[in-house]
């Protein structure tokens, strides 16, 4: 890898970006391609920088796209249309002669999602970036298994791994997958929500380096990353792991869907008269909570379950569902894993601090199924 360097070049007012970016997102809301293409080129022509345009008009669009899913002012439809549209633009941008590459090339990198990550566009928006301060870029896309990703990096043998994930719960996938690259002697920066808004987690699993965005990761890497020793073991990162309570609880999350879903019939009785539709979404959002119990346990970290009890209840509540009933689903997978305690630990402390905050003070009535707001 080499030590040169790109300056990026500077960014406009701040106004000009906004605006910019409530003209991308008008067109991506009303799902018209064209029109997003359009405010893109403009964008170039009026001087914003390509980096920029990716960065702050794009990525700040599609961070509101997940905003207004979660409040339920987009479908899941419009969503993935939405999203399609800003990767499209993406793809014009890469074509367009003011996003010209910068030269001479810098070193080679390869660009993936962890396995189970669908969440691409933070990836997408790195490896563009990345191609504008002057690297060859191999972006693989979503969802990379770890075995053909090995195989690429064999093939092609690049400076280093840029691993991007959005889903805490894929936290294993990536610590396995960051191991084995490693292991060919590639070093690994990582990047995206799953690794803490700190980075808490890159380090815990013994990424090389981490950066909270495109740009500072493509900043952290006018440096060349430090290798770690190859003969480190998962246990030496995260000891806890000993108690074997993540393997058990990962490897019975069916039993454990089916256990809560039999209980809350006479705990939440509202469910007694759920139809086959509502009753697939309860064993999904069990399923969820599982999930993330588990990821709690593979990190030793309450806050990844607290974390996302709470954002589930503010989605539940945007959905017209009742947030409260979360909390005889917790009674009853405590119950379930009572002889794990570090797992019922963090379930009875988890519970409790959603209760508390469920029934704070100024706070929605937990209890009513209308939030006051378009379902």
């Amino acid at each position: 890898m080499t030590t040169s360097s790109t300056v990026p070049p500077p960014a406009t007012t701040g106004d000009e970006v906004a605006r910019h970016a409530d003209r991308l997102w008008q067109a991506v809301r009303s799902g018209d391609e064209h029109a997003a293409g359009a405010g893109a080129r403009a964008a170039l022509a009026d001087g914003v920088p390509a980096e920029t345009l990716l960065l702050d008009v794009i990525g700040r669009v599609q961070r509101k796209v997940g905003v207004e899913w979660a409040a339920n002012r987009l479908t899941v439809a419009q969503e993935h249309a939405a999203t399609a549209i800003n990767d499209r633009v993406i793809a014009m941008l890469a074509q367009h002669p003011d996003a010209a590459p910068a030269q001479p090339e810098r070193g080679r990198v390869t660009v993936a999602c962890v396995d189970g990550e669908w969440h691409a566009l933070p990836a997408r928006l790195l490896a563009e970036v990345l191609r504008l301060r002057g690297w060859r870029v191999d972006y693989l896309g979503a969802q990379v298994p770890a075995p053909h990703l090995i195989a690429h990096l064999h093939l092609t043998n690049p400076d280093l791994v840029a691993l991007s994930g959005s889903l805490v719960t894929r936290l294993p996938t990536a610590h396995a997958t960051l191991t084995a690259c490693q292991a060919t002697g590639v070093p690994v920066l990582v990047g995206g929500a799953a690794f803490g808004s700190d980075g808490r987690h890159a380090h815990q699993l013994g990424a090389d380096a981490w950066a909270p965005d495109a740009r500072q990761a493509a900043e952290r890497l006018r440096r060349p990353l430090a290798r770690r020793a190859s003969d480190h073991q998962v246990l030496d990162d995260l000891p806890h792991l000993a108690d074997q309570e993540y393997t058990l609880v990962a490897g019975n999350a069916r039993q454990l869907v089916r256990h809560v879903l039999a209980g809350l019939e006479s705990r939440f009785p509202a469910v007694r008269d759920y139809d086959d539709r509502q009753r697939d979404h309860t064993a999904q959002d069990i399923a969820h909570i599982v999930e993330f119990l588990g990821a709690a346990l593979y990190t030793d970290d309450s806050e990844v379950f607290s974390g996302f009890l709470a954002w589930t209840a503010d989605v539940l509540h945007a959905r017209a569902v009742p947030p409260v009933s979360l909390l005889p689903a917790l009674d009853l997978l405590e119950h379930g894993l009572r002889d794990f305690p570090r797992a019922a630990g963090l379930i009875s402390r988890s519970r409790q601090a959603l209760s508390e905050a469920l029934h704070a003070p100024g706070r929605p009535d937990p209890e009513r199924n209308d939030p006051g707001k378009p379902a």
